[in-house]
């Protein structure tokens, strides 16, 4: 297992590797993993780090603590009386989001506890997430005076209208189980199953192709939005270039012949 590259020890984000999966931790957990201008340079570090390693297969965003983020870091926030503003937390975060909703490596969110504001963000952005069934959830902004916007990008995308309303618009807490039922939440799971069940879905996403992968996460987003026809259309022509596809060929070769893909990491030594 490789860890860290060589980042100075007060960075606030952890990175490791390990059989194709890229672990890319929060690790601020005095301000319970909030968004300061610190955190998210080195969140938005990490990821492009992810994105470029070439044995980098699955991306696992996780934290440290007992809150996943709490979302915007307030202290940094404030204005002073007369004084121009731009809030710290716009500099990299709509970046960081579009990275993680963008990405060509599926990203799983493993939330260690609870989740705010700017942290439910991340979590929508997130192709999986998979909660402890303690965590809690909640749209603190309104209560605050501001707005979900950057965040509303990636949760709208998730959340039914009805589920939305009721969740941005009063800030109430809810539980797991709810954040799951109205489809924030991939699995919400025992605190001992967590990692046991990211690992389940880890394990599966390292056995696809990783173009596969890529493509599917796209279609999956843009066929909804075709007609029937252009959709039949479109994903004919996609299905026929990846059966004769070096990867498509690989993979029915493997099949063919009982083993496994070339793009599946071998087992770590030890």
């Amino acid at each position: 297992m490789k860890s860290d590259g060589g980042w100075p020890v007060e960075r606030l984000v952890r990175r490791e590797v390990s059989g194709g999966v890229a672990t890319i931790t929060l690790d601020s957990p005095r301000n319970r993993n909030a968004l300061s201008v610190r955190l998210l340079g080195d969140l938005e570090d990490r990821l492009n780090w992810a994105l470029a390693e070439e044995s980098v297969r699955v991306i696992v965003l996780t934290g440290t603590g007992p809150v996943f983020c709490a979302g915007a870091d307030l202290k940094e926030q404030r204005v002073a009386p007369g004084g121009a503003h731009e809030a710290p937390v716009t500099a990299s975060f709509p970046e960081i989001m579009s990275l993680i909703w963008e990405s060509p490596k599926p990203v799983v969110c493993r939330l260690n506890g609870t989740a705010r504001a700017g942290g439910i963000g991340l979590v929508a952005a997130c192709d999986f997430a998979i909660a402890p069934d303690s965590a809690s959830f909640a749209f603190s902004e309104v209560r605050l005076g501001v707005v979900p916007a950057m965040i509303s990008v990636t949760v709208l995308r998730r959340l039914g209208p009805r589920a939305a309303a009721e969740y941005l618009l009063t800030g109430e807490t809810f539980d797991a189980a709810r954040a799951t039922e109205i489809g924030l939440l991939t699995r919400a799971v025992p605190e001992e199953e967590l990692d046991a069940t990211v690992a389940h879905y880890t394990g599966m996403l390292l056995r696809g192709g990783p173009e596969a992968l890529a493509l599917t996460k796209q279609l999956v987003r843009t066929v909804p939005e075709l007609s029937v026809e252009e959709g039949m259309r479109q994903m004919a022509e996609l299905s026929a270039r990846r059966f004769t596809s070096a990867e498509g060929q690989e993979g029915i070769a493997a099949f063919m012949e009982k083993r496994p893909a070339s793009w599946i990491p071998a087992p770590e030594a030890g």
